[in-house]
């Protein structure tokens, strides 16, 4: 059996090993394409664990390229699985898995279709999200789905903690339905398209705070923008200054005033309070631009100073 996984970041490496390891004894390629700059490194990781697999390996951003069309057409696919792929399979090529091509995605389906859904979820405040193993279809995150499975969100849950739980359910449906997925043998039934709500692509740039926003917005932007990802990030006198953590206080202060990202007040444990568009965040860890992360209180000593400018 002849199976092909595309794959990349980090998840796509641990899926891989997975596969690696359900699918012994069968013929494995996998495809991968090169980190962003901002990413952690993961294509060289995925390349070195196939080849010392013994399988093949191929970079590639476009599956399709004529480049490619002497693989697609000289050997037989049985199963295709994508995890953390970005870029368009047409039908041209996933059409060619004998028993069929399978995504692993980090939502539950039909909701947030598209990209970086784990991200988008918590700065939008989801209570919950989950993983959906679907059959490819020529829409975006539209096919038929095989299974789905629920994870909740914290009002306080990094994207590390949810990314984490994510791959975790990645790796349980992997085990569940491997060999019925290389046997062909799997039902599905079909999303519910009325429901369907959709993600844009994320950025670095779209971590910028707007202090304009609630408190609450501005924690789960945070939040959701963590490590491994670039952080939430402002400007101090023209300086980016990264803010790595945060809390809402229990019982903030009612402020009247409206200056949203004016400093307030440092706290005995290191962390510095900040006015928002509706009451007040306080800031843990942060980090110039070009210097270690701090305690925010170290770098906020001033009540004169305001963010974003």
């Amino acid at each position: 059996m002849h199976i092909v996984l595309l794959c990349a970041t980090n998840r796509g490496y641990r899926f891989a090993c997975k596969v690696f390891q359900l699918g012994k004894g069968h013929s494995i390629t996998v495809f991968s394409f090169r980190e962003t700059a901002w990413e952690p490194p993961y294509l060289e990781k995925i390349r070195s664990l196939t080849l010392g697999q013994g399988q093949r390996f191929i970079e590639a951003r476009n599956v399709a390229h004529p480049d490619l069309l002497g693989f697609w057409r000289d050997n037989p696919i049985d199963l295709i699985l994508i995890v953390s792929w970005r870029y368009l399979v047409p039908e041209s090529i996933y059409s060619r898995a004998r028993h069929g091509c399978f995504v692993f995605h980090d939502s539950l389906l039909p909701k947030y279709r598209g990209f970086a859904p784990t991200v988008w979820s918590i700065i939008n405040g989801e209570r919950e999200t989950g993983v959906s193993l679907f059959k490819i279809s020529d829409h975006v995150d539209a096919g038929e789905i095989v299974e789905q499975r629920k994870t909740p969100i914290s009002e306080d849950d990094t994207i590390a903690e949810v990314m984490e739980r994510i791959t975790e359910l990645y790796l349980e449906l992997a085990d569940r339905w491997f060999v019925s997925l290389l046997a062909g043998n799997v039902s599905s039934y079909p999303q519910n398209h009325d429901d369907a709500t959709y993600t844009c692509k994320w950025t670095p740039a779209d971590a910028l705070i707007d202090w304009r926003k609630s408190a609450r917005d501005i924690f789960n932007l945070i939040r959701a923008t963590g490590k491994p990802y670039p952080g939430a990030f402002t400007f101090l006198e023209r300086r980016k200054l990264t803010i790595w953590s945060a809390d809402l206080p229990s019982a903030p202060r009612n402020y009247v005033s409206y200056a949203p990202g004016r400093v307030l007040e440092s706290q005995p444990d290191g962390s510095a309070s900040v006015l928002t568009g509706d009451g007040v965040i306080r800031l843990q860890t942060v980090q110039l631009d070009g210097e270690p992360i701090v305690n925010a209180g170290r770098v906020l000593t001033s009540l004169s100073l305001t963010l974003g400018g």
